[in-house]
């Protein structure tokens, strides 16, 4: 049964709230969205525009599994988001780009950050943030963004309200959890690879350090990417910004 979903008018940013619940206490599961957020944040400290009408929100969760387990619910949010999508759009147009950017139509249409600590009960506890684009595509940002209300002929009205897409994204992230409580990584692991071209090809990861360009290789079994280097060399990127074939 999918975890309740709390509507907050405003937040600094829904992950801030679960990190401050968890960390008074409260063990969930639950999810947090919020109509307006005053300081979204995404990864590497980014910040995240989260407009009227689109979709953040939080689920805050207690695990008795360690960090890297807890991690790979990262691949099982991607998957809850693309399947959201699939409820409005034609799934051909949906696809995941490594590791947890979905893609509406080779443009970004979500944003997905879990952060993670010691629980005071025991355990880990987890806020998995999600953001998606339902009614709004950002402007000035890095890459290409979309949305759904762009995909059904640019009407907003016809775009599913956070109300509806918080609720919708509870019902197919529970059905991931279960799945991998119950079976592990690896069927979780094996669709996501389903849904993320470009996993053998030319590929470019824009590291905090350094940039590497080389041949894809698939990935590792907890998701890491695998990236053949011109010498030879085998480099296994855990986290980064990385871009497949041709904006490689």
């Amino acid at each position: 049964m999918a975890a309740p979903v709390l509507i907050l008018e405003e937040t600094d940013s829904t992950n801030a709230e679960a990190r401050r619940r968890a960390e008074a206490g409260e063990a969930g599961p639950l999810w947090i969205a919020a109509r307006r957020q005053t300081a979204g944040r995404g990864r590497r400290g980014r910040a995240w525009d989260s407009r009227d009408g689109n979709l953040a929100t939080t689920l805050l969760l207690t695990l008795n599994r360690t960090p890297a387990e807890a991690a790979q619910l990262t691949f099982a949010a991607a998957l809850a988001v693309a399947d959201l999508l699939d409820r409005y759009v034609p799934p051909a147009l949906v696809s995941i780009k490594w590791p947890n950017d979905v893609l509406l139509d080779g443009r970004k249409s979500s944003g997905i950050l879990i952060e993670s600590g010691p629980a005071p009960s025991g355990g880990l506890w987890l806020a998995v943030g999600v953001g998606v684009n339902l009614s709004h595509a950002p402007e000035g940002t890095e890459r290409p963004t979309t949305c759904i209300a762009e995909h059904l002929h640019h009407d907003v009205a016809a775009a599913p309200s956070m109300e509806e897409g918080a609720r919708a994204l509870a019902e197919t992230f529970d059905a991931w959890l279960e799945r991998w409580t119950r079976l592990g990584f690896q069927p979780v692991l094996d669709a996501w690879v389903a849904r993320t071209p470009g996993l053998f090809g030319p590929c470019t990861a824009r590291l905090s350090h350094e940039t590497l360009s080389g041949i894809a290789d698939g990935v590792e079994a907890d998701g890491a990417l695998r990236l053949k280097l011109p010498d030879g060399s085998l480099r296994v990127i855990s986290a980064g910004d990385v871009f497949f074939g041709e904006a490689a």
